[in-house]
């Protein structure tokens, strides 16, 4: 168990780490003070022999931005000081993605993410809640054989996410399903029957696997949303096409955590009404 250590021994570690990132940097007292937009004397302060203080998180957060190092190792909450750029290069990836997330990674970041809810948007429906035929008719043209391999990872990840204790939460525009139940647009050409069989699943799915798993739908012309998948605060993925850029430090993880919870609070159906939207669909067919 990790004791935590008196502010008198935190400001002393403060002040040593303040003052070896100016002595690196060659950054003098003045020219500190200039650039995070404080007094001479708060610096002065700060570094004194004697001092206890602790400045507030903004000071903190200037600090480590012009000295190019993390606000965590100023404060002693790590031991790796990480110049400017070796933390942009930690906290965001770019990450190849396959027509078909047939890929590792998309299940590594579900298994990584174990226990904590996961909030998804997905660019069309979701892989992992539409049936084997579905799946056939998307990437069949695309893919040949390598189907079965998406057909295979989507049904790994509703397995896992049945039997994993982790909440889903997925958030979807009205106009995808509309187009979907309509055959138009992307699903131009899509069988009555396979989109008859898809809803009568989504149906399912919604109303077995709730409170589990919940499914926002969003209108489009209030609100937008690219896709984006947030794995708890460990990790937010978006979507660019061809592959997706993930981040990790907590910020931007906050961030498009605060995005989702905006879509689910401005969502036309919520988690309760969602299924009883899917069927008034299905009754248009």
């Amino acid at each position: 168990m990790q004791t935590k250590p008196d502010k008198r021994i935190r400001a002393a570690l403060f002040r040593d780490r303040l003052g070896l990132a100016m002595t690196q940097t060659a950054m003098s007292q003045a020219a500190l003070a200039r650039h995070v937009g404080v007094d001479r004397s708060t610096i002065s302060q700060l570094l004194a022999a004697d001092s206890s203080r602790l400045p507030n998180a903004q000071v903190v957060a200037e600090c480590a931005r012009v000295l190019q190092v993390s606000a965590d190792w100023l404060l002693g909450l790590t031991d790796r000081p990480e110049r400017g750029a070796e933390l942009l290069a930690a906290s965001l990836a770019m990450t190849e993605a396959p027509r078909a997330l047939v890929d590792d990674q998309i299940f590594r970041w579900h298994l990584e993410a174990a226990g904590y809810k996961i909030r998804h948007v997905p660019a069309t429906l979701p892989d992992m809640l539409k049936t084997d035929a579905m799946l056939r008719w998307e990437y069949d043209p695309h893919l040949g054989k390598s189907t079965e391999q998406a057909i295979g990872a989507s049904r790994d990840r509703l397995n896992w996410m049945q039997n994993a204790r982790s909440d889903y939460e997925i958030a979807m525009p009205l106009h995808e399903l509309t187009a979907f139940a309509q055959a138009s647009g992307y699903y131009t050409g899509l069988p009555l029957d396979l989109r008859v069989q898809q809803l009568d699943h989504l149906i399912a799915l919604a109303d077995t696997l709730y409170p589990s798993l919940r499914l926002y739908l969003f209108d489009a012309r209030r609100v937008f949303s690219a896709p984006v998948s947030v794995f708890g605060p460990l990790l937010a993925v978006v979507y660019l096409g061809r592959h997706y850029m993930a981040f990790r430090d907590s910020a931007r993880v906050e961030t498009l955590t605060e995005h989702f919870d905006w879509l689910v609070r401005e969502a036309a159906f919520g988690a309760r009404d969602a299924a009883a939207h899917l069927r008034q669909l299905r009754a248009t067919l």
